[in-house]
């Protein structure tokens, strides 16, 4: 269970009589749509920033951008469970927003402001190239 996302952060996003109707008021589901979220993003964000720092963060210290675009895809992942045939066309864009969002860091498009890098040498070992050479030679004439 991960500490990031707390079940009062969700208030800003959906109201809590439906996230209970939706939960059946099982807390475990919560938790479980919650971990699903974070890993899907460390799937993305793992490539050029420390995620085991950026989600160990509780309280106000937690990076916002992260913490919504993380509640948008657990919030998706939970009204998938419901009734996905009635999935509201504003979940979808916002689960899609997040998508979005989270290829573009991928890609180096933009960054999160004040996420922990990954060191260089891991940040390199992670590129989709990388220029070497060989040692510069000495020749004598």
């Amino acid at each position: 269970m991960s500490q990031f996302v707390q079940l009062s952060d969700y208030d800003a996003s959906i109201h809590r009589e439906i996230l209970d109707a939706l939960t059946r008021a099982d807390e475990s589901v919560i938790e479980i749509c919650e971990d699903r979220a974070i890993a899907e993003m460390r799937c993305y964000l793992s490539k050029r920033y420390d995620c085991d720092r950026i989600f160990a963060v509780t309280g106000s210290d937690r990076l916002q951008l992260v913490l919504m675009m993380v509640i948008d895809i657990a919030v998706y992942h939970i009204f998938c469970i419901h009734n996905p045939q009635k999935l509201s066309q504003l979940r979808k864009d916002r689960y899609d927003r997040a998508v979005e969002w989270m290829k573009a860091v991928a890609a180096e498009d933009i960054s999160i402001e004040g996420a922990p890098l990954l060191p260089e040498e891991v940040r390199a070992a992670h590129a989709p190239f990388r220029l070497k050479s060989n040692p510069k030679r000495v020749n004598h004439w």
